[in-house]
């Protein structure tokens, strides 16, 4: 099959992938996914186009995709467990971000923490610090390669059928699933603000129904109290 032209953005890649093929794919998204600024989803759209195209596998494309994701959230898993939790405790005043304030961070992630770990490998950003995160909130990490391997396949699986069978068309819908994504994230966050906005309150309705009710002082003073009793006797 004669190769096809990797439509617009994705030819920058297009050198890439004809020195180094399965390398540059595997290379890229592995560094991308422990915080490095790296192309690793452009390039996985890129490879599935070859694949299309017939110039690579496109299981090779699959596995391998899913392997270096896993494997770079890994990475990441480990930097924010050994030293991350630290770093932020001794630079996190400078943001106003405090120990308490991280401690419910981590409490929330522990909670949601497997949904945050495959919902954020479609989200830019998070997706590159996924991993780091969920070290620095301590999240068991058999749970978290469960989550992340799943997150991983799903990631892989979308955006490797998309290109193997989109070929000219891919840059119009990656478009369009990006501008999707975004809509998603504003929701995330619409939606995590609620949370928090209705924890305060609740906090606040508690704290209130706890102080005692202030009751109205009936003691006399000493010198009233023996006037009254001298009155009392005279009669």
């Amino acid at each position: 099959m004669s190769a096809t032209p990797l439509p617009g953005f994705l030819a920058s890649l297009a050198p890439l992938l004809d020195h180094y093929g399965y390398l540059a794919l595997g290379g890229l998204i592995l560094v991308e996914d422990f915080g490095v600024p790296s192309p690793g989803e452009t390039i996985l759209i890129a490879a599935s186009v070859y694949a299309g195209a017939g110039r690579l596998n496109i299981v090779a494309v699959g596995v391998i995709a899913v392997l270096a994701a896993v494997a770079g959230d890994n990475i990441g898993y480990v930097i924010g467990r050994t030293g991350g939790h630290a770093l932020v405790l001794r630079f996190g005043k400078y943001v106003l971000l405090t120990r308490e304030r991280l401690d419910k961070a981590e409490r929330f992630f522990r909670r949601y923490g497997g949904q945050i770990v495959v919902v954020a490998r479609f989200i830019e950003g998070l997706r590159q610090l996924n991993g780091i995160i969920a070290g620095i909130a301590e999240m068991p990490w058999p749970r978290f390669l469960v989550f992340n391997t799943l997150g991983a396949a799903l990631w892989v699986g979308l955006w490797s059928t998309v290109g193997y069978l989109a070929g000219d068309h891919i840059t119009t819908i990656y478009t369009t699933v990006s501008r999707y994504s975004l809509y998603l994230l504003i929701a995330l966050a619409v939606v995590a603000a609620a949370w928090i906005t209705r924890a305060v309150l609740r906090r606040r309705r508690r704290a209130a129904a706890r102080e005692p009710t202030a009751l109205p002082d009936v003691r006399q003073a000493p010198g009233r109290r023996a006037g009254q009793t001298r009155k009392a006797r005279k009669w």
